[in-house]
Parts: structure tokens; C-alpha cells; sequence
């Protein structure tokens, strides 16, 4: 039984965040939204995306397939609903398609649009991401639903003595370091993964998640609920953000309610707002409508898709949307929509050129061992480029 996670229109409310990706390869809690799907269902999984993507993420067809929205979390609910579905059935919530059951032929021609001969309603409430600030929203039920997953029936591993444990919800893999440190798990779990290290004098308050090869400096000071993905390090002040991996905030600054994409670099010293100073609700940058968009949020800070980046000392403002490959410097506060591939900052920007972000990724690629920035990497982008052209009108 082959698990496909599919793409609704959720691909472009989602924007910035998945030009680079599908909707499932959206981290929340510990895992991606496609891993979570993986290890519930103890299967392998694939992507039925945009067809740019496809070479990176494609598709795998067997005799039998289950094809899931790539916005929806798994729960134990939703696991059983699937379980049931016989060939041809679907699972709708309100209209929207949650899952389908398809043989191999009717697989090849699957439309998320279509119609089914049978479906069945679902009734429960889901977690479900439609928007970016939901992952930071959403972060602490998903990672508390993750927590539990991958530490059912597990011991966690022995760490330093030197550090102090609060509560009982801290697992920590083999391979784990931490020293002085203190861990706080009474408003949520703490989980260290394999390879991790936190260094001396840093303090959490969970719900956390320090996802593997990733570094917390010395001093950090981190808040539930929070997430840095793999191969990332940070530090400072960081409350209620989602940092997807291979990123880096190593110095000091606040970073709240946020979301930091793959390859970002946020430079020292540099804060983003999250609250407005008359309290009011938060606008973000919408692509759809290019217009910006209520959230309905007081605290919402900063969205940071792939390959961003920023120099030292820069100041995002409450709400602020930053596209592909932005690269931020000097003074003041940059307009709260940065465009893809936009270089400068609030004293205006010009456009950064292909040929010179390539240089820059392949140096940056580099530093990782396991990752190539190779031809496919190179197309996507490329695509990106063209298709937010548009926004870039300095």
C-alpha cells in the first residue's frame, strides 16, 4: 500500500514557505507532516506535488494507494477513518478531501477536485495547516502528539549530571549532550534527539524539540512551544517558533511566534516584533490575494522562507513575510513584505541575481556533507525565480 500526500490549494496559501516544498514536508511539532503520516502508518511515503517539484519529491504508484491531504495531522481519530476506507471510498470534512482509497489506474488520474462515487464525512476536529502562522499556532498539540510517538515504551538516555531536570516529560536519545544546563518540562515536554547538543548556562521551558546534529550556544534562553529542526544552530532568545533546519541564529536577539525555513541565516543582534505597540491584530503578506491578510493574531513576528537570510542588527517589524533568497542589511525596518530574491533593505532593494545566490548556496551546501546543491536543487530555484518576478518591482 503505497502513502501519497497530496497537495490541495493549501500550496499557495501557504506561500512563501512552499515554493521549495510540498505542503507535507511542512515541519510542526518534532516531524514533518509526511514523517508524521510515515511512522503512524509504518510505511514508506510520496508526494503529489506541483510538477517542478516532482523531481525532488516524486511520486510512487503501487497497486494500491492511499492518497492524504498534505495539510492534515494525524490523530488517532483520523488513523481509524483511514483504516476503513475500502477501494474507491473517500473522506471528506465540510467538502474537503482528507483521504481516498484508489487502485493503480484511477491512481495515475487522481484529482484532489474530483468527484467520488462513495465518501463518508468525518465529524472530529483535525490539525490542519493553511496558513503559515499555523505552524507556530499549532506547534505545541503537534509536538506534545510527537513527544509521545517517538518515546512510547522508550527510555530516554542518561545525560550529564551537571544539568537540572524539572518534571518528568524529557527524553533525550543516544548521543544527546548537554552540561549545565536547566530543563523545565512542566508546561510541556522536552526532546533532545540523537547528536544534539546544548551548551553550558542555556535554559528551556518546554514544549521543545532539538531535532538531530542541531546546537544550542551557551546562554540561550528558549520558550514553548519551540522547534529547531535538524542540523541548525541557535541561540539568544527564541519563544514559539519553528525553525526547519540547517539554519542558523547563533548569536544574540529575539526571534518570537515565527518561522524560519531551510538555509536561513539571521545575523547577530537582530530582534523581530511580535506584538504591535497598540495591541492590535497582526496583518501578513498573503500571495493569493497580494494583498495582507488579518490572522486574527496579537503576537505574530516574522515568516522566513528558504534560503533567507539577514546581516546584523536588523529589525523586523510585527508581521513581516520574508520570500526565497531575501538577503536583508542596514539600518531601519524593512517593509513588512520582502520579495523573493530581493536584495537591500529599508533603504530599498534591487534584484539578487540567480548567478549570484547560486554561488552563495553552493558555498553555504558545502558546509553540510550529506547535502548537494546539485541540478535539481538549481531548477526549483530557477522556477521560483520566475514565478515571483512579479513582486520584485524596485
Amino acid at each position: 500500500m503505497a502513502i501519497i500526500l497530496f497537495d490541495s490549494n493549501a500550496h499557495q496559501t501557504l506561500l512563501p514557505l512552499t515554493y521549495t516544498r510540498p505542503v507535507a514536508d511542512l515541519r510542526i511539532g518534532i516531524l514533518t507532516i509526511a514523517e508524521k503520516w510515515g511512522k503512524h502508518l509504518n510505511s514508506d511515503f510520496s508526494y503529489q506535488t506541483e510538477p517542478y517539484l516532482s523531481t525532488k519529491f516524486p511520486i510512487k504508484i503501487e497497486a494500491e494507494n492511499i492518497f492524504i491531504n498534505g495539510t492534515v495531522c494525524p490523530d488517532e481519530n483520523l488513523l481509524e477513518a483511514i483504516d476503513k476506507l475500502h477501494i474507491g471510498e473517500a473522506l471528506k470534512h465540510n467538502d474537503q478531501l482528507l483521504a481516498v482509497k484508489l487502485p493503480e489506474n484511477d491512481a495515475k488520474n487522481f484529482n484532489a477536485l474530483g468527484a467520488f462515487d462513495r465518501v463518508t464525512n468525518y465529524v472530529h476536529e483535525m490539525v490542519v495547516i493553511n496558513y503559515p502562522e499555523d505552524i507556530f499556532r499549532k506547534n505545541d498539540v503537534e509536538l506534545r502528539k510527537d513527544y509521545k510517538l517517538l518515546t512510547k515504551g522508550r527510555s530516554s538516555a542518561t545525560i550529564s549530571a551537571t544539568n537540572t531536570i524539572i518534571g518528568t516529560d524529557f527524553f533525550a536519545e543516544e548521543g544527546a549532550i548537554a552540561e549545565c544546563s536547566t530543563f523545565n518540562t512542566t508546561n510541556g515536554p522536552i526532546y533532545l534527539a540523537a547528536a544534539t547538543e546544548v551548551w553550558e548556562g542555556t535554559h528551556i521551558r518546554g514544549a521543545f524539540a532539538l531535532c538531530e546534529e542541531s546546537q544550542l550556544k551557551m546562554g540561550a534562553k528558549i520558550y514553548g512551544a519551540t522547534t529547531v529542526g535538524p542540523y541548525c544552530r541557535v541561540g539568544g532568545e527564541i519563544n514559539n517558533t519553528v525553525i526547519w533546519g540547517y539554519s542558523s541564529k547563533g548569536h544574540e536577539g529575539y526571534l518570537g511566534n515565527a518561522v524560519l525555513g531551510e538555509w536561513c541565516n539571521i545575523g547577530a543582534d537582530s530582534n523581530n516584533s511580535n506584538l504591535k505597540n497598540n495591541y492590535a491584530e497582526v496583518k501578513l503578506w498573503d500571495y493569493t490575494t497580494q494583498r495582507f491578510r488579518k490572522t486574527g493574531l496579537q503576537f505574530c513576528g516574522l515568516i522566513m522562507a528558504d534560503h533567507a537570510k539577514c546581516a546584523i542588527n536588523t529589525m523586523f517589524n510585527t508581521g513581516t513575510v520574508v520570500g526565497i533568497s531575501a538577503n536583508l542589511f542596514g539600518a531601519g525596518f524593512p517593509r513588512n513584505f520582502v520579495p523573493d530574491f530581493a536584495w537591500g533593505g529599508a533603504q530599498g532593494f534591487e534584484v539578487y541575481t540567480l548567478k549570484k545566490m547560486f554561488e552563495t548556496t553552493e558555498k553555504v551546501f558545502a558546509r553540510r556533507d550529506h547535502r548537494v546543491f546539485n541540478e535539481t536543487e538549481r531548477d526549483i530555484l530557477r522556477t521560483v525565480f520566475d514565478l515571483t518576478e512579479q513582486y520584485r518591482r524596485f
